[in-house]
C-alpha cells in the first residue's frame, strides 16, 4: 500500500465473528486467498499506520499469534461487534493517536484510494466519515418468496468500511450507546456525530457467502494486459533473380536491396513486435552499422523479438503481414509464407496471417521499384 497517514491515525480491524455462511470449515478471516489467508490481506492494505489493531475471538488468539504479523496489537474480542470495537479502542494509548479507522476484517481487497478517500476526510475536519456506494439497483420488499412493496432508492447508499472518527468522537459514542449496533457509523450518528460519505468500490466487498471466495480471487488476478504493435517496412528492387518474403524464397527478375537479407515482410512484422513491447525497431537491436549483420537471415530478428516478447510474459494473440506489390504474385505462397512465420515465432500458423494487395499501379510499388510491408502484432499478458 502506498497511502501512509499522518501521525496520530491508528486502524482497527475486527475480525472476531465465526463466519459461519461462508463454509469452508474454518472462520472465513483464516481461510485461504490466493494463496494468503483473508486477515493477512486486510492488515497488509494498512501497514502504512502507526498502529494497527486486530481484534480475533477468544477461541483464535493462540492461532492468530502464530500466524500475525508481530507488529500488530491483538485484543480479544466482545460478545457483540459494538463490544469487540469498545475492546479495541480501549487499546489504543490516548496521548498520540488522535483518530482511528474501523474496517471489518472481511474485506480484504479494500484499495488505498478508499482508505485515503477517509483519511482525507479526516484531516479536513469531519469527525466521521466512511464510504458509501449510491444504491442503484431497484428496490423490494417480500416475503415468502413474493414481492410485498417497493422502496424508493433515493438517498440510499450501500455503506462500506473503514468507518474513520477522530478518536474522542466514536469513544463518546461508544459510551453513550445503549445498545449493540450495526456498525459504528450508526453510533456516530446516535451520539449527533455527521458523517460525512466518502468513495466507495464496488471491488471493496465484504466476504459472507462461498461464492465471494471465488469473486475476490478473480479481482486478485492481474489485469489482462493487450500491447498491440505496427511495423512498416520497404526495401527498393535491385539487381538479382530472387527475393526473400516472410522467410520464403520466391524467383523473380530482380533482387531486393537492403543490409540483411532486404526480408520486407519479416522486417514489418519484427518492428511490429518490438512496437508493441515499447522497444524500438530493428536497428536499435540489430544496428546496420555492425557488419555482422551484413546479409543476415532476418529470421535471427524476428526470432529475438518474439522471444524478448515472451521474456517479458507475454503471448502471442494473433500477427498480421500485408504486401504490397506489383510482383512476384504473393498468393501461392501465402501458406507458406505463414508457415515459416510461425515456425520462427513458435506459434500455431492460424494465429498468423500473410496476404498482398497492389497499389493499383501508383507510387513506387505501383512502378514496381520496390516492395513495401505493413505488420500488425498483438501481444497478451494474462
Amino acid at each position: 500500500m502506498s497511502l501512509t497517514p499522518p501521525e496520530g491515525f491508528a486502524a482497527i480491524i475486527v475480525a472476531a465473528g465465526r463466519g459461519n455462511r461462508a463454509g469452508g470449515g474454518l472462520p472465513k478471516q483464516w481461510r485461504d486467498l490466493a494463496g494468503r489467508p483473508v486477515l493477512d490481506r486486510t492488515i497488509a492494505a494498512f501497514r502504512g499506520f502507526g498502529r494497527i489493531v486486530v481484534v480475533c475471538h477468544p477461541d483464535d488468539m493462540d492461532h492468530a499469534q502464530a500466524v500475525l504479523d508481530t507488529a500488530v496489537t491483538l485484543v480479544p474480542g466482545g460478545d457483540s461487534r459494538s463490544a469487540s470495537v469498545r475492546n479495541a479502542l480501549n487499546a489504543l494509548p490516548g496521548d498520540d493517536i488522535t483518530h482511528v479507522l474501523i474496517h471489518d476484517g472481511a474485506r480484504p481487497l479494500v484499495s488505498a484510494s478508499v482508505i485515503a478517500g477517509v483519511v482525507d476526510a479526516l484531516i479536513d475536519g469531519a469527525d466521521a466519515a466512511a464510504p458509501a456506494l449510491p444504491v442503484s439497483d431497484a428496490l423490494w420488499r417480500g416475503t415468502e418468496g413474493r414481492v410485498t412493496g417497493t422502496q424508493p432508492r433515493d438517498d440510499l447508499f450501500r455503506a462500506q468500511t473503514p468507518q474513520g472518527f477522530s478518536l474522542s468522537a466514536i469513544r463518546q459514542a461508544h459510551d453513550r450507546a445503549s445498545a449493540d449496533a450495526a456498525d459504528d457509523v450508526e453510533l456516530a450518528r446516535n451520539a449527533g456525530f455527521e458523517v460525512a460519505i466518502t468513495p466507495g468500490s464496488e471491488d471493496n466487498i465484504k466476504i459472507t457467502y462461498p461464492a465471494d471466495f471465488a469473486r475476490a480471487e478473480h479481482l486478485l488476478r492481474p489485469r489482462m494486459d493487450i500491447r498491440l504493435g505496427n511495423g512498416y517496412d520497404v526495401h527498393a528492387f535491385g539487381p538479382g533473380d530472387h527475393v526473400w518474403l516472410c522467410g520464403i524464397q520466391i524467383p523473380h527478375d530482380a533482387g531486393l536491396s537492403g543490409h540483411s537479407d532486404a526480408d520486407v515482410g519479416m522486417h514489418a512484422l519484427t518492428d511490429a513486435i518490438y512496437g508493441a513491447l515499447a522497444m524500438g525497431d530493428i536497428g536499435r537491436h540489430f544496428p546496420p552499422s555492425d557488419p555482422q549483420w551484413k546479409g543476415a537471415d532476418s529470421a535471427i530478428f524476428l526470432r529475438h523479438a518474439a522471444e524478448l516478447a515472451r521474456s517479458h510474459g507475454y503471448r502471442f494473440g494473433n500477427a498480421d503481414v500485408t504486401l504490397i506489390c506489383e510482383a512476384p504474385k504473393i498468393g501461392p505462397h501465402a501458406q507458406a509464407m505463414q508457415d515459416r512465420l510461425a515456425d520462427i515465432m513458435g506459434l500455431d500458423p492460424t494465429r498468423i496471417s500473410v496476404k498482398a494487395t497492389t497499389s493499383e499501379k501508383l507510387g513506387f510499388t505501383g512502378r514496381r521499384e520496390g516492395i513495401a510491408a505493413i505488420a500488425t502484432a498483438t501481444l497478451i499478458k494474462d
